[in-house]
């Protein structure tokens, strides 16, 4: 598979991180909620795939040092959030760092989204764990560039996906974190790419760590079953 050795040659490229912190889709809350659990479970929160998925475990270490530095810098930029002890990585963690790094050697943690808070909320999230870059910690959005599961296919890409795909390339490539903040509003298809929000919101707090003026690089823009696209990015800070 393809989408595979994407990570795995990130994996290689990047300098070995001293933890990661995953942002997924697959973790929404009210307020921003950071795991702090050091021995996280592995979550099959999916249902109707293969028995082979169900079996993977990713038995990562925690990291609850880091859990609480990111708490210190959401409450230093004005943040209500907390730690959960208990939440262990869901699979929008563990998916693409099982071929990341599989011996599962490096501490993670997660940051949960507030689906209902939109794009610049999360924006001023990832500026707020910014300083997390210099300290040897990745954050890393786990999302899609369109999710709009009623639209699965075996065809090919559906054309309003690859228009909205085009687009937010091109405003990230600009660094024009405005016009994606307000995506749903000023394009044709962003809407149907994302009934909701929350596939999208992970994008905006890597952008908002990454800062201004970074530089992107665009890893992959394959999209599967007509309608999601898995569009994957490198973002180094200016």
């Amino acid at each position: 598979m393809l989408f595979r050795s994407v990570w795995q040659s990130l994996a290689r490229e990047l300098p070995r991180p001293r933890a990661l912190l995953m942002v997924s889709a697959h973790w929404e809350t009210r307020l921003p909620m950071l795991t702090g659990q050091a021995k996280p479970e592995t979550i099959h929160d999916f249902y109707g795939f293969p028995r082979p998925l169900y079996q993977v475990q990713y038995p990562a270490p925690g990291a609850p040092q880091v859990a609480e530095r990111a708490l210190g810098l959401l409450k230093a930029a004005g943040f209500t959030a907390a730690i959960d002890g208990c939440r262990g990585l869901d699979h929008g963690a563990w998916s693409p760092l099982v071929h990341m790094y599989p011996a599962a050697d490096v501490p993670t943690l997660q940051l949960s989204v507030q689906t209902e808070l939109g794009p610049r909320h999360h924006l001023q999230l990832g500026a707020a764990l910014a300083p997390l870059a210099a300290e040897g910690v990745l954050v890393f959005g786990s999302g899609h560039m369109t999710h709009n599961l009623r639209d699965r296919s075996d065809g090919a890409p559906l054309p309003y996906a690859v228009e909205f795909q085009g687009w937010a390339n091109d405003r990230i490539a600009a660094g024009d974190t405005e016009s994606l903040a307000d995506y749903r509003s000023i394009t044709r298809s962003g809407a149907r790419a994302h009934p909701t929000d929350e596939h999208f919101l992970p994008l905006f707090v890597a952008l908002g760590a990454a800062g201004p003026g970074y530089r992107a690089t665009r890893l992959w823009d394959g999209i599967e079953m007509g309608a999601l696209a898995m569009d994957a990015y490198r973002f180094d800070r200016a």
